[in-house]
Order: C-alpha cells, then sequence, then structure tokens
C-alpha cells in the first residue's frame, strides 16, 4: 500500500487512517455573549438554507432526538456535573429507601460500543436475560456519536467522535464475531466508499501557511502528500527563508545518516527514547520553523504533537529524516501498515454500530434489519426505557456507587436520574464507563488498584461538523483537506465520500456538505509528558464556549478560502461541536513508558485497573489501553466472561 512519507504519492483509492488523521467550558462563562449558532442551538433548532447569521429556513429539531442537535455536545451540559461534584469534590448522597426497579440479570454502566457489546454479548449466552444499560448522557453511542443536519432539505450526517473501523481483518475472532452478528459485512465498503471521488475533482491534501508565522500566507500542497518531483518544488516554494526550505529539503531527500556516530545496533533504542522533536533539532539540525511546520503532522492520531512522541514512532509514520539510516524495517515492526484501506466508515462513523447495537438489543426502538438500512433508521428514544421489554436503556442516569452484597451473590447501584437518587439491585455489573470514575464510586476497590486506574490519562479532543452550504470555495482552491502547523484547528476535512442504505454523498460543489474540523489541546514548548499535556489540555477544552471555537472556525476558513469566496455568512448553515475532554483511551507511549508495557513482555498498570471486583467486571476501551473499536469490543467479551464463566 502507498501511504504519504519520503517518496511516496498519496493514492486516495489506498488512503489509510494515518493518512486522514495526520493530514487532515462548563457551558457558557459568566457574562458571555451568545453566538449565533449557539442561539440556534439553544432553540433546538437547526439552519435550512445555510444562513446561520440570519436565522432564515430554520428546521426545527426535536429534544427528544439527541443526533439532531446542535451546538455544545459530546461531553455537553448536564451530563458531567454529578461525577463532577462526585470526583472533585467528594460530595455524596443517601442512598435511596428501596429498589426502584426489579432485579437484573445484568447491568451496564455506560452506553458506548464496549457497554453495548457487553450486553450483547451476555444475552447471547443467557437468551432470557433481564438487562438495564444506563448512561450519563441523552444519547447512546458514548464516543460513537452521531450529528444530523438539514441544509435546504437535504439530509447530512457526520460523525462526532469514534471514525471508523480500522483493520477488521486483525481484529480478534471474538471481535470479529460481533461484527458478524450485527450484520456488519466490510467488503461492501469497496462499493461504498468512493476512493477516486477528490482525485475526479482534482483536490489535494493542502498545508496553510498562516498569517503572521510566514512571510505571506496561503494554501499549497502539502509535500508529505506528492511524488518525489513535486514535493521538491513545493519545498523551494514554500514561504519559508531560503537556509530553511534547504534544510527541508536535505530532510526530505533523506541520503544524510544523523546517526553515523551511533553504533548500528543503538540506533533503534536510540530513537525511541528521543522524541521526534529532539531529532529534528539536536540530530538532524533543523530550524525552528522547519520543526515547526512537522511538529503537528500527525496530531490527529495520537493527540499529541511530535515534542511527545518518539523519532521511532515519527520513522513508523514515515515522517521524512530517516531514509538514510538504513533502519533494518524487520525490528520496527510498524502497526500502521496493513493490506485494508482505510475505508470502513459508515457515514455516522461508529455511531453506525452503536446503532446496530442498539437495533439488535431492543429492536422495537427502530426499524430494519441490515447495515445499510441502519444508516436512515430514526431511534424512538422514548421507547428505549420500556418496562415491558427485556433490555432496556437509560439515559441521563448517573451512577454514583456500586457495592457487592455480602454473601447474596448480588450487587446494589446507586444512580441519579432527574436529581433523584435510584438503588437498582443486579446480578452482575460491567462499568463499561470512564475508568477515572471507577475509585469514586466503587467503595471496595483496594488501593492499589485505584492507583493503578489513576495513571491513564484519556486524550481530550474536540471534534466540530460544520454543515456547509456548498463547498464551492474548496473545489476552487482545490484542497479537500488542511493541515494548518500553527493553527487552533490543525486538521479539516471535507467528509468522508461515502454513499450507502439511500443516503447519498454529496456529488457537486453546490450541493451542502459537512467539514470535518479537528481541535487538539496540546501543550508544547513546556516540555512536559504526554499525560500532563492531557490533563493540562482537559482543562482548557472544559472552559471554551461554543462561541469560542465558533470564532476560531469562522476566522481560520475565512483567512484559508476567502480568496477562493467561501464567505462564512452564507456558506455555513450549522455547528455542531462535540467536546471530549475524557476522549481516546490512554495508549501507552514508547517516550514516557516502559517498553514492555508496549510489547506486552510486562504488565501496564491496565492489567491491574481492570481487575474483577468480586461480580463488577470492567469493560471499555480504557481497560484494554488500545483507542480503537476492537479495543472496546474485546473488554466486552473479556468482561462477561469474567462474571459467566463460574456460572455457565
Amino acid at each position: 500500500m502507498n501511504k504519504p512519507g519520503l517518496k511516496n504519492v498519496l493514492p486516495l483509492k489506498n488512503i489509510s487512517r494515518r493518512d486522514f488523521m495526520g493530514g487532515i467550558a462548563l457551558g457558557l462563562t459568566s457574562g458571555a455573549m451568545f453566538s449565533p449558532f449557539e442561539a440556534l442551538a439553544l432553540t433546538g433548532k437547526n439552519t435550512g438554507k445555510g444562513n446561520g447569521f440570519k436565522g432564515n429556513g430554520l428546521k426545527a429539531s426535536t429534544s427528544l432526538y439527541p443526533p439532531a442537535m446542535t451546538g455544545m455536545r459530546g461531553n455537553h451540559a448536564g451530563s458531567f456535573e454529578i461525577s463532577h461534584a462526585l470526583a472533585w469534590e467528594g460530595k455524596s448522597w443517601p442512598d435511596a429507601e428501596k429498589y426502584t426497579d426489579e432485579p437484573y440479570d445484568l447491568l451496564v454502566v455506560g452506553a458506548g460500543l464496549s457497554g453495548l457489546a457487553s450486553a450483547h454479548e451476555y444475552l447471547k449466552k443467557r437468551p432470557d436475560a433481564r438487562i438495564l444499560i444506563v448512561d450519563n448522557h441523552d444519547d447512546f453511542g458514548g464516543h460513537a456519536k452521531r450529528n444530523e443536519f438539514t441544509v435546504r432539505g437535504q439530509e447530512l450526517i457526520g460523525y462526532g467522535g469514534s471514525q471508523s473501523i480500522d483493520g477488521p481483518a486483525l481484529y480478534s475472532p471474538q471481535s470479529r464475531q460481533i461484527l458478524e452478528d450485527l450484520g456488519v459485512r466490510a467488503e461492501r465498503f469497496y462499493r461504498y466508499f468512493d476512493r477516486k471521488f477528490y482525485r475526479k475533482q482534482k483536490m489535494k491534501a493542502g498545508i496553510y501557511f498562516e498569517k503572521g508565522h510566514f512571510k505571506h500566507s496561503g494554501l499549497q500542497d502539502n509535500f508529505l502528500s506528492a511524488d518525489d518531483e513535486k514535493a521538491a518544488k513545493l519545498i523551494h516554494q514554500y514561504p519559508l527563508p531560503e537556509e530553511s526550505r534547504k534544510a527541508l529539503f536535505r530532510l526530505w531527500n533523506g541520503e544524510e545518516d544523523y546517526l553515523s556516530k551511533t553504533p548500528e545496533a543503538e540506533k533503534i533504542k536510540l530513537l525511541r527514547g528521543i522524541s521526534y522533536e529532539d531529532f529534528l533539532r539536536n540530530y538532524a539540525k533543523m530550524p525552528d520553523d522547519v520543526i515547526l511546520l512537522l511538529l503537528n503532522q500527525g496530531i490527529g492520531l495520537w493527540g499529541l504533537g511530535f515534542d511527545a512522541l518518539s523519532a521511532l514512532e515519527a520513522y513508523r509514520m514515515e515522517m521524512p529524516g530517516f531514509e538514510g539510516l538504513a533502519l533494518d524495517d524487520n525490528l520496527v515492526p510498524n502497526p500502521y501498515e496493513s493490506e485494508e484501506p482505510y475505508i470502513f466508515h459508515f457515514p455516522d462513523g461508529n455511531a453506525g454500530l452503536a446503532r446496530l447495537l442498539v437495533r439488535k438489543l431492543i429492536p422495537h426502538a427502530a426499524d430494519g434489519h441490515g447495515m445499510e438500512d441502519i444508516i436512515r433508521a430514526k431511534f424512538d428514544y422514548e421507547r428505549l426505557d420500556d418496562v415491558d421489554h427485556a433490555v432496556r436503556l437509560r439515559l441521563k442516569t448517573t451512577v454514583i456507587k456500586a457495592v457487592n452484597r455480602d454473601g447474596q451473590d448480588q450487587v446494589d447501584v446507586s444512580m441519579i436520574r432527574g436529581g433523584k437518587v435510584e438503588k437498582i439491585q443486579a446480578r452482575h455489573v460491567i462499568m463499561a464507563c470512564n475508568n477515572n470514575i471507577l475509585p469514586h464510586i466503587c467503595p471496595e476497590m483496594p488501593k492499589e488498584q485505584k492507583q493503578a486506574l489513576k495513571f491513564p490519562e484519556k486524550v481530550p479532543m474536540v471534534y466540530i461538523n460544520v454543515a456547509l452550504d456548498n463547498w464551492k470555495a474548496f473545489h476552487k482552491a482545490g484542497y479537500h483537506q488542511f493541515h494548518n502547523p500553527h493553527g487552533f484547528f490543525h486538521n479539516m476535512s471535507l467528509d468522508f465520500p461515502v454513499s450507502m442504505g439511500g443516503y447519498e454523498f454529496t456529488k457537486r460543489p453546490d450541493e451542502p456538505t459537512v467539514l470535518h474540523v479537528v481541535h487538539t489541546p496540546v501543550k508544547q514548548g513546556q516540555g512536559l509528558s504526554a499525560r500532563e499535556q492531557h490533563r493540562l489540555g482537559r482543562h482548557d477544552i472544559y472552559h471554551m464556549t461554543f462561541a469560542d471555537y465558533e470564532k476560531e472556525i469562522i476566522s481560520q476558513l475565512e483567512e484559508m478560502l476567502g480568496p477562493f469566496g467561501f464567505d462564512a455568512e452564507k456558506d455555513i448553515a450549522a455547528i455542531t461541536v462535540n467536546r471530549w475532554p475524557h476522549g481516546y483511551a490512554y495508549e501507552y507511549n514508547e517516550l514516557w513508558e516502559p517498553w514492555g508495557w508496549l510489547d506486552g513482555t510486562e504488565d501496564g498498570p491496565h492489567i491491574l485497573g481492570r481487575r474483577r471486583l468480586g461480580n463488577i467486571s470492567i469493560a471499555n476501551s480504557d481497560s484494554q489501553a488500545l483507542a480503537y473499536v476492537n479495543g472496546a469490543f474485546d473488554a466486552a467479551v473479556r468482561a462477561v466472561s469474567e462474571q459467566l464463566t463460574e456460572t455457565l
């Protein structure tokens, strides 16, 4: 498979996950003004004619259908306050005097992919089981979030979190079986995903040289996505000082061994122990402007720049500077190499999987039976928690305590719904929520296990969907995705070209579409570790308002595309900000953690952190230290097996 790098072209027919991701507040603060889009969001409405500022052509959405809600979503207001009071303030609540429901066989805390898959696996083994799934959000799916818009009468669907099924051929047999159970046939995406679409439109991956950082601003082709001849020309055209252009060309050309004084056997160890930024500055002797040009090229994959990723990881991601080192690829396994292209994408991302799971668990909640008709299926949210059905899903409910009952083979679970404390009894409980909250809701948990759960710092991120009235300016500019080395948003990209289940991807530049915008709150230039950057970045995005994001979106788009006719007032129809302070599961980083944790020769803290507590088991991708669908599915399989092994 061709991938971007020193000497490769980026053909969309072979696009990889790395190619796409690399290229491409607690509500309002005191005294803040409502922005035009937030005013629309707070009224529960969505624009219908692409005129967000004047509010013309408004089409009402319903508060009972969360995917159509705009404004601040993701960890939205009302979803986190109780957990924060519990974890930050040590707040406690009196127990309910009596049980709210009849006992359940299984209670699942968290309606993300691992929680829904846990219910699915349990039901396969116990077809007559009574199951309750609870979640603190107003929608199911966790980070697998769906956003919907209607612009000029056209339906638009976007993903607000978990993006695609990555490398399904490499899934465990158990995770592949879950896909099979749901009717997901990965081979069909070869028809649904138009891998030649943007190439036919003569659109490429671009890099934006922002005002104030370069001697002149503007869009140009990203040299990392160009062939040899074009890349050389691009580098010499970039608005960098002549010496910096020469240095970048030398780095890209890749003939020099920057570690020539290091014994061959020690090169890999050295690259694993230094950041790519360190490699560029202290070994390749690159000037600062070249380093800053490269620093955030892969930020969407890890939620970190190359100041906090190893030089060896940069080598795996085919960043420039390593060809002259002549490393033995057999000694550097590359997880990004796959014979499968990165095309297994529902129009709503992995929300498609969440919706398939909910429909299988609660068939009366939505019509249909296949992976195609799930795309346009409308879920009846009022029927998710139907008392007459064996599997129930209860939203806007936050668990505050779970305790095994001595000698009774049961768990008492307390939760808050609608401001009231409720208590439920279940034979088995699976915690498929954010693992950081578990020490606060499981009082029986041993101290060492609590400490283990404190280690991972989930990766904060903001996934924003901008509903566009048209994409004519993008087409005129000739770019479908952008990298902005110095921008608040490092990556912007027009939607994946996927048509399936009666949903059609935009075909012409004058048609509406979705623009996907990513903000990753890194803290660079301070020598901070990955975990420290995640922790501080989380606080930053909690204190940003919808208006803050809107302002940055408009500013960046008009600066980049204004010369090509982009007008935010006319071209932006709606904005949905999916804020995830607790985003990706933390994956071990070889620059900061022992290599044994990564290669499996030593147990990382997640192994102790997920240890079973009697009739309580722990799932979620956190517990696998893997931020992918198969991590969530494998966690579900393991947790259900733990609970049922002794009674099967």
